[in-house]
């Protein structure tokens, strides 16, 4: 995936830039499952600002900013991770 697709999955949540469960497990080529799985198994290796689940209305909003949702039938609201990038 090209620095420049990376660039277009992050987005501005509670003034930080972040990316989506969905976008980080394609990333590392995981499952989502997986992915928050292992965020509830290990919280101290996922400081709260770091990674931290969206309110239903933070992810109302989101989903409402992406064109093409590839959220699917999610029955909770999506975690986000922050990004360490410059």
């Amino acid at each position: 995936m090209t620095a420049q697709r990376v660039e277009g999955l992050i987005h501005v949540v509670r003034g930080q830039r972040v990316m989506l469960d969905v976008d980080l497990a394609r990333l590392y080529e995981v499952t989502v499952g997986a992915l928050n799985q292992a965020v509830k198994r290990n919280p101290a290796r996922f400081p709260d600002d770091f990674a931290f689940q969206l309110a239903p209305q933070e992810a109302a909003n989101l989903k409402s900013q992406i064109v093409i949702s590839s959220w699917g039938g999610r029955r909770s609201a999506p975690w986000v991770f922050a990004v360490l990038l410059n």
